[in-house]
């Protein structure tokens, strides 16, 4: 059987920022009504979570859950568990109008951190990452310049962005680009 590795196989880059591919996460997109006391009890025992506030993430010590539309959260678990919390999300919500599936090895994962890290997202995404508009605990989707992509602010300031694998070295080529020491615009 084949080693699963992420998409970059832990590639990094120093600049106005550190970029780094931050390995493999277990990523499980769950559908359904957000609402549901049986959904909020089955992401609360994957993740020990609570189901989060629109455009917010909640981090627990085992997982965390992310808001990505009125009827979809991005759940994350260690990647070693994913296949086995996919299917007790399943069947925690047997009966519900759900869908969890495992799109973890579908999914890119890096982090950006150090002094410039707000810089470097606010060149490639049109989001406000200014100290007082975005603050730690937000989640948001939006562009990485021509692609899709989610990301938050941990509390320890730095950057988790969540990309499709099939646009991860495009992403991670991207925001090197944006860290390049001599690019800096002193936005941020």
């Amino acid at each position: 059987m084949s080693k699963a590795v992420s998409v970059l196989n832990g590639a990094h880059f120093s600049g106005l920022a550190k970029v780094e591919d931050a390995g493999l996460q277990g990523m499980i997109t769950l559908r359904g009504d957000l609402g549901s006391s049986a959904l909020k009890a089955a992401v609360k025992a994957a993740t020990g979570a609570e189901v989060p506030d629109q455009g917010s993430i909640l981090v627990a010590e085992s997982g965390a859950a992310a808001w990505m539309s009125p009827d979809e959260l991005l759940l994350l678990v260690p990647y070693e568990d994913a296949v086995a919390k996919t299917a007790e999300v399943t069947a925690a919500l047997a009966g519900e109008h759900a869908l969890a599936v495992n799109v973890s090895d579908a999914r890119a994962f890096f982090r950006v951190s150090g002094e410039g890290a707000r810089e470097v997202l606010g060149k490639v995404s049109p989001v406000d990452f200014d100290a007082a508009a975005f603050k730690a605990g937000q989640f948001r989707r939006s562009r990485l310049a021509q692609v899709a992509g989610a990301f938050w602010l941990h509390e320890d300031g730095s950057f988790y962005i969540v990309c499709f694998r099939s646009v991860g070295e495009y992403v991670f080529k991207l925001l090197s680009t944006a860290a390049h020491p001599q690019s800096k615009v002193g936005v941020y």
